[in-house]
């Protein structure tokens, strides 16, 4: 069975939050989603990040304290 399909698709702002490995954004029709994955230094970055310490100050959501 063979599909044609002709539409007309007009996106005057597109706003995507999040994208992580395993997302897939479709507009449209697509017979077959192919994967593709990127990965930019745009920080010119050499190394890891250092690691945090016992006090992260980057916490948004309080944590219990297992003490």
């Amino acid at each position: 069975m063979n599909w044609t399909i002709h539409q007309t698709i007009t996106i005057k702002q597109l706003r995507v939050d999040s994208v992580s490995n395993s997302s897939v954004l479709q507009i449209g029709s697509a017979g077959s989603i192919r994967s593709l994955s990127q990965l930019y230094n745009t920080g010119g970055f050499t190394g890891p990040a250092a690691e945090l310490g016992q006090e992260n100050p980057l916490s948004f959501v309080p944590l219990p304290n297992p003490s």
